[in-house]
């Protein structure tokens, strides 16, 4: 033991021996030792020395560390030992403050030399993933450490490992539960290594619940007010959602945006944020932006916009863009986030339009930016930031452009002056003497007009007031006043930069509006001034705006109507071709693409400039170039007639576009008729239904009916056996008004239930007469016999199924109606019955029972009653009567309708029948007649046109002429011939044969 003590630090009494050999003997040590408490006390020794002598060990000693990890994991101690000095030889992390730059760099390329020495075998890796199960702090946390230095140093490489090993991911994510925060902390390290730039990985620990979990610790440590543990947790938020369209959608599916809202709840009071909380909060506005950005999917993007906005987190962004108090970086990142949130969405963008600024009196937010964004002393990143929420307000929102050009016409500006519009800003910003005010009004109002060929022509009509007394001029001219006086007007800041807002202006408000063109073209001086611009060899700074006068130039050629004389497209090609020539033009217009400014802000929408110096070009403006450089190009070299072919082309192109969109017409009202037959037949199915119930509740009421007549003929029966018994009077007289009663009510119900079926009869005579009405329509239609043909069957057909229904619904009623009848009849005649029977005289002393007046009245009120019923039923079988008559004149109707329609298609058979016998007529004749003159012609005999015309006007009775005239002409032949005619006779002859 006295060799450790030396190691260790202890007093030695003999000389020391050198770093290398100590250490050689550890290893000799490790490798050799039976006992395991002298291994450990070895590896501690070289856990002590890593650090000073990281070559020593790491070149010794590796190896035996590697087989400690594998033969000695029984005991934690010593594994954690082990990890530690692997940890320490694999590190860059230089504690000793003493060290030089070169050996600082030496030391890097020592931890990735021994990195890239361990992972050469894989099993190293996979070892170290399964010691990370073990739940003893010694091991799991130097491990941790350890797989976070090998990610950091050879990431890749080590990424690919634990992809392939089974459940290596899954163990990984284990550390996020762990109970002690330091394994928790460093485990969402070693995540942030093992995802970066690794979308398989990424998708993989966002599966694992890793959204879930990692909102967990940030709720936990207070969300913005939380340490340096939130930011951690956040930066593996971006990794695991940045360029990840899979994970941003399971994002948004989990409702996990719902979460973020509780981030950005700031008070009242917002001074003194900490460093910490800034920090935090911009790296949640970035999360919020990676959700959103424009470089993602559109549907992505539209969705989790519409998620933003409803469960309030935009409402949460916009508190905080109108608090005061914010940092400005926060409030600049805040303004970019509110940017891309309602980018391209109407909803968010309406929201945004309506925010106010708490003031006196409310501003809109709009205007309250817009006064920040031409303001010169406000920082240039912020105003960056305001003219990029403005871009995306306008974008692709109609609506929003033509509020901010309508404050702008003369209908809608405040003549009091207290309140200041949009439109009035930017109008000060854009004749303002700040270089950047006039740039960033120039690209907003470009916005403004964006795709928006109805607002590039109210914007003509607006008038501005120069000065008192002078009248007022249009916008259009204001614009080229000042381009064209230039270096005249005293500016701070670049003088370059604001022609180029101002060309740039011009080249949105031009392009795709003729009548713009012709409103720039009405000035004469515009066009002498562009080509002098262009003619001119100036230096590299005017070389951007030769290109972009080439560009506003080519605008007024290629979308010019010709609506000017002296300015048409064809005299203006002249002017370019003598005072600057094509080829010198082409090479100006190419000055905008070639520039190093025009590419980078090409890139994305969001204008990020590192200097003033360095703002030029809009990303919209940009797209206008590609689109518009090579058309004008085509342009400049293309003749009269070529144009006047495109011009041709372009009229048919337009009527063939008034032709789809009439035929586009027609079908949509065909699909609205379609849709309205088919709400129609909805109603009649629904109106079957609801007859079809009707009916099954009168079968069950008749049903019941039957049941209560039953009843009471049973009743009945028993009352009149009981009087047959010669019982005494004074039951008879006790049972008699009860029994009486009863069949009252029973026929009281009977005439109510008959009542009920009289008014379901109306209906059904309303329905029949209806079906009746619609059945007769087409036949009064006699105009248009093939569409009756054509439409009448299908009808016929539904209305002949729906009546042979009805009639079997009133063929049961009837029935049922009938059996009723007879048995109130039989009821009746029993009830007769007991009444005469109830007088009973006693010789032997037995009491004489007479009928009381009162029953006697019932028993005539009940008579009368039935009387009126026997009226009821015979009106109702009257009504029934008509029905069925109508039923029969329906049905008729339909015979007659079928009727005609054999006879139409019979018709039309014979007809087209008859012409296919005139075809095959005509078409025998003619062989006939071809036949015919040729045998004229070999006859020798002149066939004349009027023959031609005859033969070819007759019928079969023509033919047969014809025939009678060849052979007299072959009779006059034999008589005047010789025998030549006889030979020629006797060649028709055998030619006959």
């Amino acid at each position: 033991m006295n060799f450790f003590r030396g190691v260790m630090g202890g007093q030695s009494t003999g000389p020391q021996p050198s770093g290398a050999e100590t250490i050689q003997k550890l290893c000799d040590r490790v490798a050799s030792s039976t006992l395991l408490d002298d291994r450990r006390d070895a590896v501690r020794a070289l856990r002590s020395l890593s650090k000073k002598y990281r070559l020593e060990v790491g070149i010794q000693a590796m190896e035996h560390l590697i087989h400690v990890l594998q033969t000695d994991r029984s005991d934690s101690e010593i594994i954690g030992y082990a990890l530690d000095t692997l940890y320490n030889i694999m590190s860059n992390d230089v504690e000793e403050e003493e060290q030089e730059d070169s050996s600082s760099k030496q030391s890097d390329d020592l931890g990735g030399q021994f990195t890239e020495i361990f992972i050469k075998q894989q099993e190293n890796v996979t070892l170290l993933l399964s010691l990370l199960e073990e739940f003893d702090f010694h091991v799991r946390w130097p491990g941790v450490k350890l797989l976070t230095t090998l990610l950091k140093q050879q990431g890749p490489q080590v990424q690919q490992i634990i992809l392939v090993s089974p459940m290596g991911v899954s163990r990984l994510m284990d550390l996020l539960a762990d109970s002690r925060e330091v394994i928790r902390n460093d485990g969402v390290l070693l995540l942030q290594a093992l995802t970066r730039s690794n979308a398989a990985i990424q998708k993989i620990v966002a599966f694992e619940n890793a959204f879930e979990r990692l909102l967990d610790i940030i709720t936990e440590e207070g969300n913005s007010d939380g340490g340096i543990v939130v930011e951690d947790c956040l930066l593996l938020l971006q990794n695991l959602l940045k360029n990840n369209n899979s994970n941003q959608n399971f994002f948004k599916e989990g409702s996990y945006i719902q979460r973020m809202k509780p981030w950005f709840e700031v008070g009242d009071d917002n001074s003194g944020w900490s460093a910490q909380k800034v920090t935090n909060l911009h790296l949640m506005l970035q999360l919020v932006r990676v959700l959103v950005s424009p470089t993602n999917p559109p549907g992505a993007t539209s969705s989790c916009q519409k998620a933003m906005y409803l469960c309030g987190l935009l409402q949460q962004l916009c508190i905080i863009l109108m608090a005061t108090g914010v940092p400005a970086d926060i409030l600049t990142e805040t303004i970019n986030t509110v940017s891309e949130v309602i980018r391209g969405c109407q909803v968010n963008q309406d929201y945004f339009a309506s925010v106010n600024a708490p003031s006196s009196p409310p501003r809109p937010a709009i205007v309250v930016l817009l006064m920040s964004m031409v303001n010169e002393r406000q920082p240039f990143v912020l105003r960056c930031a305001v003219l990029y929420c403005f871009q995306c307000f306008l974008y692709k929102n109609q609506k929003g452009q033509g509020e901010i050009v309508a404050t702008l016409l003369p209908s809608t500006i405040d003549a009091t002056g207290v309140s200041v519009s949009a439109g009035q800003l930017l109008c000060g910003g854009l004749f303002s003497t700040d270089s950047i005010s006039n740039w960033c009004a120039a690209v907003a109002l470009a916005h403004a007009l964006q795709e928006n060929s109805t607002q590039k022509e109210q914007l003509l009509r607006v008038q501005l007031a120069t000065s008192i007394g002078n009248p007022p001029v249009a916008l259009l001219q204001q614009c080229t006043n000042i381009l064209s006086q230039g270096d005249k007007i005293d500016r701070r800041g670049s003088k370059v930069q604001t022609r180029v807002g101002l060309l740039m202006l011009l080249c949105t408000w031009l392009s795709n509006c003729p009548i713009a063109v012709t409103h720039f073209l009405h000035n004469s001086a515009n066009i002498p001034f562009l080509t002098a611009q262009i003619a001119e060899n100036l230096g590299e700074e005017e070389q951007l705006v030769q290109g972009l006068c080439a560009l506003l130039l080519g605008i007024c050629i290629f979308f010019n109507d010709n609506s000017l004389e002296n300015y048409m497209k064809e005299k203006l090609k002249q002017l370019i071709e003598k005072r600057i020539g094509k080829e010198n033009f082409i090479e100006k217009l190419g000055f905008i693409s070639k520039h190093e400014l025009y590419s980078r802000a090409a890139q994305k929408p969001q204008p990020g400039f590192s200097s003033p110096d360095h703002m030029m070009f809009d990303h919209e403006f940009t797209k206008l170039v590609k689109e518009l450089e090579g058309v004008i190009t085509k342009s400049i070299y293309k003749s009269s007639e070529e144009d006047k072919k495109e011009e041709e082309v372009k009229k048919t192109l337009e009527q063939h576009d008034s032709i789809v969109t009439h035929y586009k017409n027609m079908i949509r009202e065909q699909d609205c008729q379609l849709e309205e037959l088919k709400q129609q037949v909805s109603t009649l199915k629904c109106q079957n239904e609801q007859l079809q119930t009707a009916v099954t509740q009168q079968m069950s009421q008749i049903q019941q009916h039957k049941d209560q007549y039953n009843l009471l003929k049973v009743q009945l029966g028993k009352d009149n056996q009981h009087h047959g018994s010669h019982s005494d009077g004074a039951q008879v007289n006790g049972i008699q008004p009860e029994e009486i009663s009863r069949l009252r009510e029973e026929i009281k119900e009977l005439k109510n239930k008959q009542e009920l079926l009289q008014g379901q009869l109306t209906e059904k005579d309303s329905l029949i007469e209806n079906l009746k009405a619609a059945q007769l329509a087409p036949g009064k239609a006699e105009q248009s016999p093939e569409t009756c043909v054509d439409g009448d069957p299908e009808r016929a057909t539904k209305l002949q199924r729906e009546v042979e229904t009805l009639r079997a619904q009133l063929n049961s009623q009837s029935m049922e109606i009938s059996k009723l009848q007879m048995e109130k009849q039989e009821l009746l005649q029993k009830t007769e019955t007991f009444a005469k029977s109830v007088p009973v005289s006693g010789d032997n002393g037995t009491v004489t029972a007479t009928r009381p007046p009162d029953i006697e009245g019932r028993l005539s009120a009940l008579a009368q009653e039935t009387k009126e019923l026997k009226n009821e039923v015979k009106a109702l079988s009257e009504e029934k009567v008509a029905i069925k008559q109508q039923l029969d004149s329906s049905n008729s109707t339909i015979a007659i309708l079928q009727n005609e329609k054999s006879k139409l298609q019979l018709s039309l058979a014979k007809s087209s029948k008859e012409q296919d016998d005139l075809l095959v007529l005509l078409a025998d004749q003619d062989q006939k007649i071809i036949s015919l003159k040729s045998k004229l012609k070999e006859l020798g005999h002149p066939v004349e046109d009027e023959d031609e015309d005859e033969v070819g006007s007759e019928d079969q009775a023509g033919n047969d002429d014809l025939e009678d005239d060849i052979d007299d002409d072959s009779d006059d032949g034999d008589d005047s011939d010789d025998g030549d005619g006889r030979l020629e006779a006797g060649e028709v002859a055998q030619g006959s044969a």
